[in-house]
C-alpha cells in the first residue's frame, strides 16, 4: 500500500519561505508522477505543481510560476516543493499526490490516487 507523508509546512511571513517535503512508500516512485495540490478554506482543491517521474518535466499553476519550484530525490522517493516570495493567499492546506498511472502525467486531481494527509502552510499579511 501507497504511503504519502508530508512535512514542513508552517507560519510565515509574507515574503518568506517554506519547503515542503513528501516522503513515499508503497511502490517504485521513480515510475510515477508525483504532484502538489492545495485548498484553501471555503474553496476547492487545486492544482500548484506536478513533476514527471524521471525529474524532467514540470508544470505549475500560473498563481505560483516563478515564485515555486517542484523536484524529486528518486533516491529517497521523496518530493519537494520549496515555496519562495510568499502571499497570503497561498495559505492553505497543502496536499502531494502520486498519479494513477505509471509513466503518465496530468494537473487534474482526479488521476491521482494517493494522497498524504496534507499540511498546513499559513501565510501572515
Amino acid at each position: 500500500q501507497v504511503q504519502l507523508v508530508e512535512s514542513g509546512g508552517g507560519l510565515v511571513q509574507a515574503g518568506g519561505s517554506l519547503r515542503l517535503s513528501c516522503a513515499a512508500s508503497g511502490r517504485t516512485f521513480s515510475n510515477y508522477a508525483m504532484g502538489w495540490f492545495r485548498q484553501a478554506p471555503g474553496k476547492e482543491r487545486e492544482f500548484v505543481a506536478a513533476i514527471s517521474w524521471s525529474g524532467g518535466n514540470t508544470y505549475y499553476a500560473d498563481s505560483v510560476k516563478g515564485r515555486f519550484t517542484i523536484s524529486r530525490d528518486n533516491a529517497k522517493n521523496t518530493v519537494y516543493l520549496q515555496m519562495n516570495s510568499l502571499k497570503p493567499e497561498d495559505t492553505a492546506v497543502y496536499y502531494c499526490a502520486q498519479h494513477r498511472k505509471y509513466y503518465s502525467i496530468s494537473l487534474h486531481s482526479a488521476d491521482y490516487d494517493y494522497w498524504g494527509q496534507g499540511t498546513q502552510v499559513t501565510v501572515s499579511s
